[in-house]
């Protein structure tokens, strides 16, 4: 079990802003010199040098084009592109934000996809096989972090619909677990042996086949950068970024919860359900505003992170679930 034992060079939770406690977190999981540089405004030293004196030859993005779907109005303005693109999180690289150079090493081609568990015929699938399956468009969509920051950005993709009914799940299979890649040859991050790799996540079938659950494989016009979860990803907006599985390779229909990647590390933060809800804190700060990224504008906080039309109904019956944290 994961122990949370405050250190002595932790500046008390009154004094610190969102962003510095989530940093805090990362230096008790065990980097220190991640949390080192929380400073205000601060971008942390490029991870790969942690690990490789010389950063991968960066990834060769290409256009990617496909229609607006006008339905998902974000009601804000896109966050500019080197923004969205160099302020991540994906731990298999680094846990700063700057983990852009160090995921250049990702090979995003050829790429598959298996397809497991509960299905009428398990199988592998070559992503431009799948693609070719899947009518493509693109989203805006909001993105909050559990740490109190938010982005707008506009991904390409197809519903996460689409790769279901492919699928074909057997009327028993109640939940979809994702595994992401964790390649030690390629991510330094998967070193570090306190994490419980490879980085899993779940839905709810209800949840996968609402009309929000996203599969991106693109990002402002172009192939979806490494660091961005290349080269196809999971999008939930109505939920914490964290359930957004990066560079999935695995794909398991099952009849019981997944134990979740954070759920495994610390379940007392970090629960299944991860929805978003302002009156429910962190149990570290509070989750009634975010940070825009790109111009640090505060704002509140939205229930269901402003998409409560869409997604609300699915959880009136789950009175006993912790729905929010």
């Amino acid at each position: 079990m994961f122990v949370h034992r405050r250190r002595g060079w932790e500046i008390p939770e009154a004094r610190v802003t969102p962003e510095a406690a989530v940093m805090r977190r990362r230096g008790v999981l065990g980097a220190a010199a991640a949390g080192a540089l929380a400073a205000a405004g601060a971008r942390p030293a490029r991870a790969w040098s942690l690990f490789d004196s010389t950063p991968a030859k960066p990834v060769e993005l290409q256009p990617l084009s496909a229609p607006r779907n006008p339905r998902y109005v974000p009601g804000r303005k896109l966050t500019a592109a080197e923004e969205a693109e160099n302020y991540n999180n994906y731990y298999e690289f680094g846990e700063s934000k700057s983990v852009a150079d160090a995921a250049q090493a990702l090979k995003v081609a050829p790429w598959t996809i298996e397809i497991a568990g509960m299905v009428k015929t398990p199988r592998t699938l070559g992503l431009d096989d799948l693609l070719r399956q899947m009518k493509l468009e693109e989203r805006v969509y909001r993105h909050r972090c559990v740490e109190a920051w938010a982005m707008t950005v506009p991904w390409i993709g197809f519903p996460l619909a689409d790769l279901v009914k492919l699928a074909e799940p057997l009327g028993s299979a109640t939940y979809l677990k994702f595994t992401t890649l964790a390649d030690p040859k390629q991510m330094p991050g998967v070193h570090k042996p306190w994490y419980p790799w490879p980085y899993t996540e779940g839905l709810t079938m209800q949840e996968a086949m609402n009309e929000l659950a996203f599969l991106s494989v693109g990002l402002y016009g172009k192939t979806l950068p490494p660091q961005n979860g290349a080269p196809i990803r999971l999008n939930t907006p109505w939920k914490y970024g964290f359930k957004s599985a990066k560079s999935i390779v695995r794909v398991e229909f099952t009849a019981e919860q997944p134990k979740t990647f954070w759920e495994q590390l610390q379940d007392s933060e970090y629960g299944f359900w991860a929805n978003v809800n302002p009156a429910v804190p962190h149990p570290r700060w509070s989750q009634a505003q975010e940070r825009l990224i790109g111009t640090d504008e505060v704002v509140p906080t939205q229930i269901w992170n402003g998409y409560g039309e869409f997604v609300a109904a699915m959880y009136t019956d789950k009175t006993k679930e912790r729905l929010f944290a």
